[in-house]
């Protein structure tokens, strides 16, 4: 397994693991992920300042991702954590909690002082990591990311 920052080829391989585990979990496609109008070109949307895209590869496919941009019309010290997808033959390896940690870095690193995340309630074991990764669970969203179906909004002080 590869840990290694998006490239232009992976733009089609990972918004299809995104789309897969929609599909899998039977989620809502509108309000989520699954329905931004980036999906399909995540390589170019974190070429922006203080964004990182990471990607897990095996044998030259791409298995699951995790990013951090700014949060959107948020205040300049939150970033979000965005888009952390996993297929799942790599889920429970371990990987999700080390390209976390990897991307909380790369916040730490870019004056981030507050990371954001929001998810779906019946996502229970990624609330579990984050859980175990510091962040706690606020009474409202934060920002305007527009996924307005997420019903869990967690924060984690970077320090």
């Amino acid at each position: 397994m590869i840990l290694r920052k998006i490239e232009p080829k992976d733009n089609a391989q990972i918004a299809k693991v995104i789309r897969t585990v929609f599909e899998e979990l039977d989620a809502p496609k509108v309000g989520t992920a699954y329905a931004d109008p980036i999906l399909d070109t995540l390589y170019e949307v974190y070429q922006n300042d203080r964004t990182l895209y990471l990607v897990v590869e095996k044998e030259g496919v791409v298995l699951g991702g995790c990013g951090i941009a700014p949060l959107e019309n948020g205040a300049s010290h939150i970033c979000e954590l965005q888009k952390m997808y996993f297929a799942p033959e790599i889920r429970g390896t371990g990987l999700a909690k080390e390209i976390i940690e990897k991307c909380l870095i790369f916040a730490k690193e870019n004056n981030f002082t507050v990371c954001y995340l929001e998810t779906l309630s019946f996502m229970k074991a990624a609330q579990k990591l984050y859980i175990n990764l510091g962040f706690q669970t606020i009474d409202a969203p934060l920002g305007c990311t527009g996924h307005s179906s997420c019903e869990v909004w967690m924060t984690k002080e970077l320090h």
